[in-house]
């Protein structure tokens, strides 16, 4: 695998680690390549039923590298291609079929930032800071960032962070909702690794149709539409194997009691 991203693999869960510590792991075109591929590899594989992301320390990841864009002479078309190679480095993670995790070991700055909103959870370790960085580099945010940030938080973490330059710590990101929880820096991986084991040890299909309903339930807008939405899953995972025998073993540890 390439350099500058590991792959750890050990009871289902992949830990996947940007490794440019001198960098700051910071996102340039080769580094967001080498992440999309680790993607694909992990999702070759039947050995992972759930990804961990982290930075090698001191942080998590420190954006991207435009410096490119701006030397890039290639006008408008030429800046929108270069923006959407950078994307494509967190896109291919959000695209992950698998239960994913980020795990904030630091600095998680514009694109680094945009790479924790992809995973479908965050935990920040104490070291962990949240910093957008668009205003204040003169750069509309991208890649989604407002509206991944939004759907998470509300408006409010939005707009304290992008328009009014707050920088959150771990904890005031715990208290926005922006990260599930905030933990001791030498438990963040060890408590990610055991919620994604969680996750793993489940019935793949039955994790990867639950993962779809989450995600398409943003854009259901009643309790009826809600109902329908699960009904055709929910009789899938009671026809699986899986189901029948949790179920022959629940009954039966009634009987016995």
């Amino acid at each position: 695998m390439a350099d500058r991203v590991r792959i750890d693999v050990a009871d289902r869960v992949a830990v996947v680690t940007l490794d440019d510590p001198e960098r700051r792991n910071a996102l340039d075109l080769a580094f967001c390549g080498e992440l999309a591929a680790a993607f694909d590899a992990i999702e070759a594989r039947d050995d992972v039923g759930a990804v961990v992301v982290t930075g090698a320390p001191p942080a998590f990841c420190a954006g991207a590298d435009l410096s490119h864009l701006g030397a890039s002479g290639g006008g408008e078309e030429g800046a929108r291609t270069g923006l959407l190679a950078v994307y494509e480095g967190f896109l291919r993670v959000g695209r992950c079929p698998l239960p994913t995790i980020a795990a904030v070991n630091g600095a998680a700055v514009g694109a680094g930032m945009n790479l924790a909103l992809v995973c479908d959870l965050r935990i920040a370790g104490r070291k962990a800071k949240f910093d957008t960085r668009f205003l204040q580099l003169g750069l509309h945010p991208g890649g989604g960032h407002t509206w991944m940030f939004r759907r998470i938080t509300g408006p409010q973490a939005v707009f304290a962070t992008v328009l009014f330059g707050e920088v959150l710590s771990a904890e005031e990101a715990e208290r926005a909702g922006l990260v599930w929880r905030c933990v001791d820096d030498d438990a963040l991986l060890p408590t990610c690794i055991e919620l994604a084991a969680r996750a793993a040890a489940g019935p793949p299909e039955l994790v990867a149709k639950m993962k779809q309903t989450i995600h398409a339930m943003a854009d259901v807008d009643t309790h009826p539409e809600a109902v329908e939405r699960e009904l055709v899953p929910q009789v899938w995972s009671i026809q699986q194997p899986a189901f029948q025998e949790r179920l022959a073993a629940l009954q039966a540890k009634i009987a016995k009691q």
